[in-house]
């Protein structure tokens, strides 16, 4: 595993034993955390994809990024949409260059987010379907500011998803991704949705879903 300073965004590199135009899954972390987060379960994943997993770009502490800022109040989480925004721009500019530097088959990624990265992975989706194989969004939930573009509509349907969420989620509750279910219900074709019983965290089970999954949604060689 390499760590990479070349793109717009800083990131771990875990690359297959066959790398030329494997399948690839960039993954983004949650608020809070950083790279060295989810690429811990790439290793239980499907061996033939490589694994790029982003530091976001709002440093916080030592060690701790996030995608945008957030504040814990009473009345629940505010957002600076403006930086969303930002961090959008800048994920779909990364994104790009990961298709150019490693020209993964279809020239698309597999996103792979969670907690405030899979809100990310929404954004994404909502705003450049285009670049993407399929989402899986962990423990995170629909923005709650933002709807597709029309334009994007007919793309972002096609698009494949694979949601989960802990029932005992204390800090984005079962609900968000009840909601996301809903909605996405109603928005795309293909949806996985499951609810496992734990926190803010992803579950073994889970993992092994992950797995079956990306290797149900791999595409074909190019």
């Amino acid at each position: 595993m390499l760590q990479r300073n070349n793109l717009s965004l800083t990131y771990l590199d875990l690359a297959p034993a066959k790398p030329e135009n494997a399948p690839l899954v960039i993954m983004l972390h949650g608020y809070g955390s950083n790279e060295k987060d989810l690429i811990q379960i790439a290793p239980a994943l499907r061996p033939e994809f490589r694994y790029i997993s982003a530091r976001a770009p709002q440093t916080m502490d030592f060690g701790m990024y996030g995608w945008f800022p957030i504040d814990f109040t009473h009345s629940g989480i505010t957002v600076d949409y403006s930086a969303a925004k930002k961090a959008l721009e800048l994920l779909i500019k990364f994104t790009g260059e990961i298709i150019g530097e490693y020209r993964p088959r279809g020239n698309k990624v597999f996103l792979m987010g969670f907690s405030q990265g899979a809100v990310m992975s929404y954004l994404m989706a909502y705003n450049a379907p285009e670049l993407l194989h399929g989402v899986i969004a962990l423990s995170g939930q629909l923005p709650e500011s933002s709807q597709p573009p029309e334009t994007a509509k007919p793309a972002l349907r096609k698009l494949p998803f694979l949601v989960m969420h802990g029932i005992h989620d204390d800090i984005l509750p079962i609900a968000k991704g009840r909601a996301a279910d809903a909605w996405l219900q109603q928005n795309v074709d293909d949806l996985t949705y499951r609810e496992y019983p734990v926190a803010h965290q992803i579950s073994d089970s889970g993992i092994v879903l992950i797995s079956s999954w990306l290797e149900e949604k791999m595409p074909e060689s190019d």
